[in-house]
This record gives structure tokens, sequence and C-alpha cells, in this order.
């Protein structure tokens, strides 16, 4: 019995990845497509998580670092498919020269780097200038959604710069030769985003093993205790928002090579909002939660969508009610705990208690 709980979870894996690879043969180009994307939100989940599950830190603007990554892989990808020139959205506002910060965008080392370490360098300031004045709770809360604002509205109206609300599209962009919104290329897609939660996973996963990660824990649980014990609490909440920018913004660019287009509608309060939603859902603090909410949360927007358009809000609100007032610690943090185990319970399925009755044996011998 023992031996067989023990191998379940690498069965489930094993079918996961099965199913994993043999998916663009199952299914649709556009359900593949939805896929990928819900595959790609599991990174900034991720990120939600190690900041808000491990470390305390409500993040309400993670919408700014993943839309920075998408605008980055927008913006090389682009000028990319042009052979002279520039983009044409910007004859449209009477602009003749490329700006200049568009220049470095040309590289695509630049651009690789770009996509995480601008938002990853963006967090770590913003962070950096907020912990060290020792706000936190609701106030960090508040300033990053005030932030997440500025960027919005900052975005939103430069059109001769960004194209501003229209944003910038990406399937008729070039890369490695093929059309970006060839079917091919989005099963590539598809299959980088997996391996990319993949590896983000076992990272977050190995990191709060460490003593890296019972400091975050502490920071969470009481901050003064990790201050006294000769530890920086500011340095470590820099680290990890940073961090979490960072998968934010490696977020936005797989996610905007398969939705076609990033614009400032990303930088939306309701859109950042989502994110935490996926990760109280699924479970904070356990990281698998977190890309699980993500991937089955959007999974079933996308389906509810085509069903009863403008339905969905209601169904959202209506988990997170529900994980807040029933599943404080999330699915896989009830079902880490025992809530599995004690709902069978409820409903009549009695657990099974080992005897010991060769102890009883062996006492009638005894006599």
């Amino acid at each position: 019995m023992n031996l067989s709980k023990k191998y379940i979870p690498y069965l489930v894996w094993s079918i996961a990845l099965v199913l994993f690879i043999a998916m663009p043969s199952l299914v649709s180009d556009s359900r593949l497509k939805i896929l990928g994307k819900c595959l790609s939100l599991g990174i900034v989940a991720l990120g939600i998580d190690l900041s808000w599950g491990y470390t305390g830190l409500l993040s309400l603007g993670q919408g700014i670092f993943f839309s920075l990554g998408g605008y980055a892989i927008a913006m090389f990808l682009q000028l990319n498919t042009l052979k002279e020139g520039i983009p044409e959205f910007f004859g449209l506002y009477g602009v003749r020269e490329l700006p200049f910060f568009w220049e470095p965008f040309k590289s695509p080392l630049f651009t690789l780097i770009a996509i995480w370490l601008i938002p990853g360098l963006i967090a770590g300031l913003i962070g950096y200038l907020v912990f060290r004045n020792r706000i936190k709770g609701v106030y960090f809360s508040i300033l990053t959604q005030a932030a997440l604002l500025v960027f919005f509205n900052f975005f939103n109206g430069q059109q001769k710069l960004i194209n501003g609300t229209n944003g910038l599209p990406t399937p008729n962009t070039i890369l490695f030769g093929t059309m970006v919104g060839d079917p091919l290329m989005q099963k590539y897609f598809y299959y980088l985003s997996g391996i990319l939660v993949i590896v983000f996973y076992v990272f977050s996963k190995w990191l709060v093993s460490k003593r890296f990660g019972s400091i975050l824990i502490g920071i969470r649980d009481d901050e003064p205790r990790i201050r006294f014990s000769g530890y920086n609490p500011v340095l470590f909440k820099t680290l990890i928002f940073a961090f979490a920018g960072c998968l934010a913004g490696i977020s936005g660019a797989l996610f905007t090579v398969q939705a076609d287009l990033i614009s400032p509608q990303y930088m939306r309060v309701p859109f950042s909002i989502e994110m935490v939603i996926w990760v109280a859902v699924g479970g904070r603090g356990t990281l698998l939660g977190a890309v699980l909410g993500a991937f089955f949360i959007r999974l079933g927007e996308s389906f509810v969508q085509g069903l009863i358009p403008g339905g969905w809000i209601f169904i959202q609100g209506g988990l997170f009610i529900l994980v807040v007032t029933v599943l404080p610690e999330g699915v896989i943090g009830w079902i880490n705990n025992g809530g599995l185990r004690n709902l069978l319970t409820r409903l009549g399925v009695k657990r099974f208690i080992a005897t010991y009755p060769s102890l009883e044996a062996n006492k009638k011998e005894e006599n």
C-alpha cells in the first residue's frame, strides 16, 4: 500500500509529460495557442508566489513587468521584419526617424537580455525605494497599484513612440525566416513555454528549500526577528521582488508572441489582480499551486468566454470569495493539509487504521 502511494506522484507527472508532448497532435492550432498562453502565465504566477506566498509581499502591479517583457520582444520583431525603414505605424503619426530607444532592439542578444533584465531592474528599484522606508502590508500593495496606473497612462498615451493604445502586433512579423503567427512557430512557442515553466519551477523549489527560502518565510512571519538575527530584510525583499519582475518579463514575452499583440491593456489593474487570484486559488506558498492555478483558471476563462461572453468575471469573483472564506490555503494547500482525506471521512469513507494483531498473538504465546 505504501509502495503504491510512493509511486503515484511519479505516475501523475509521467502522464502529464506525455500529454504535454503529444498535445500538438491532439488539438487544433487555435487550441494549442491557448494552451501555450496558459503555460506562459504560469511563469509570472511563480514570481507572485515567491514574493507573496513566501515573503508576504502582495504586489498588485505585476502587469508592469509582464508588459515590459512583451514590449521588448514585440519591438525586436517589428524591427527584425523590416529590411529598411521604420515600422509602418510611425508614418501614421508623422514620425520619420526611429526613436533612439528602439535602436538597441535591433540586436537579438540585447533583446534576450532586456526581456528579463529591464523588468527586473525596474522591479528592484521600486522595491528598494519602498522597502528601505519599511513600507509593507496594504501600503505596499497600494503603491504597486499606483505605479501600475502611472505606467498604464504613460504607455497608453505614447502613440508616436509605441503606438499607444493600439499596441504592437506580432503575428505578421518574422522570426528565423518564418512568420510568428505560423502554426509551426506557435508549436515551438508552446514547447518553449512548457519547458521554461518546468525549469523555473524546479529552480524556485530549490531556492526556497535553502536558507534563502527560510529567511523569506521568516520575513513574512516575523520580520523584526529576522532583522535582530543579523539579516537585512530590505536586501532579501528587494532581491525576490526583482526576481519576480524578471519572471514576469519572460512570461510577458512568451505570452505576446502567442497572443499576437502587446498593448497597455495588460497594464490595467484587473489583469494584475487576476494574477493574484490565480495564486490564491491554486495555493500560495506551494509554487505548484500557483502554476496550476494560472493554467486552469486561464483555460477555464477561454472556455467560458466562448459559451457565456462576459460571464467569466462573475465566476472569477466567486472563486476568489470561495478561496478567501473556505479555502484560505488554496486548493493545493488544502490537499497538502489533509483536506481531501477529511472530506472523504465526512462523506462516510473511513480511514484505514493499522492494527497490530501480532501483539495479541505474542501475548497469548507467552502465557
